[in-house]
């Protein structure tokens, strides 16, 4: 993978790259009509190719909604949805199918045993998503090889089993397992909360330098103190919309919503210590009332 440049108008005049991904107006309804629940209402969000978005917010605040309906596990009921340029907005099982198998998007889980095989060797597992692409599988087992070292895994590995190995083996050979197709866009579904801090920080250094490849990070997370270390913007789900988003520097040191101050001050490892009890529990009760 290598990184799109940024181009060059006819004045001389610097413009960004297209987005690999651009949500507009998105909305998406569970259950029967009579009965229908918002989870997502009027989100609209774009990430350029060698960007990473940090999506955060609370358990049900609508992210792993937001992921499944650009996975196409989810379907909107309004806004529009581009992949990679493509206009998926009114795509069926089969072109949503065609999409995921030429590898244009890609999904980490948070618990690797979720997306690999038990039964299935390593090398096994990496080289799928290439032959599943139609690369011939001695070229597979080279791309595979030579991956490698980028996600700080050596060959002894590819042998065993994914119960063989320890949690943080096993998340980088998930992340391995997401980019060696060479993905335009990758989701990360709190691809570190159940690391310790040894292993999320090796996670976390080996996205950064990925990225470098061009390649399009969603990182998905309820802890803003992760992902402030990674994202070059944030944007903030509450409640199904979008409340805040911008420079992951400028969220951290200058949030303008009451929720994202609340998550600002309820994460330690940014400042230090979180916020006083009195200002969390005041900023909660005008959320909820």
């Amino acid at each position: 993978m290598t990184a799109q440049p940024t181009q060059e108008g006819a004045a001389g005049t610097v413009r960004r790259p297209d987005p690999v991904l651009e949500v507009t107006a998105l909305e998406v309804h569970y259950g029967p009509r009579r009965r229908r629940r918002r989870a997502l209402h009027g989100v609209s969000l774009s990430v350029a190719p060698g960007e990473t978005l940090g999506l955060i917010g609370e358990t049900g605040s609508g992210k792993s909604t937001l992921a499944r309906a650009v996975l196409g596990l989810a379907t909107a009921s309004a806004g529009s949805l581009v992949i990679g340029g493509e206009d998926v907005g009114g795509y069926g099982p089969r072109q949503w199918r065609g999409l995921r198998r030429r590898g244009v998007v890609q999904y980490v889980f948070q618990d690797p045993l979720r997306s690999l095989d038990p039964d299935l060797a390593i090398e096994e597992s990496l080289a799928e998503p290439l032959l599943v692409q139609g690369v011939a599988r001695q070229e597979a087992a080279e791309r595979v090889r030579a991956f490698l070292p980028r996600v700080r895994l050596s060959e002894e590995l590819l042998d065993r089993l994914p119960g063989e190995l320890s949690g943080g083996q096993r998340q980088r050979v998930a992340v391995a397992r997401a980019l060696v197709a060479e993905p335009r866009l990758v989701i990360l579904d709190e691809p570190v909360s159940a690391l310790d801090s040894a292993n999320r920080v090796q996670i976390l250094e080996i996205l950064k330098e990925l990225r470098a490849d061009g390649v399009a990070l969603v990182f998905i997370s309820h802890d803003l103190g992760s992902v402030a270390g990674i994202a070059d913007r944030i944007a903030v789900l509450h409640r199904g919309e979008l409340v805040e988003t911008g420079a992951a520097a400028d969220m951290v040191n200058r949030p303008q919503h009451p929720y994202t101050r609340l998550l600002v001050g309820s994460a330690p490892t940014l400042h230090g210590a979180p916020a006083r009890r009195a200002e969390r529990e005041a900023l909660r009760a005008l959320l909820h009332a």
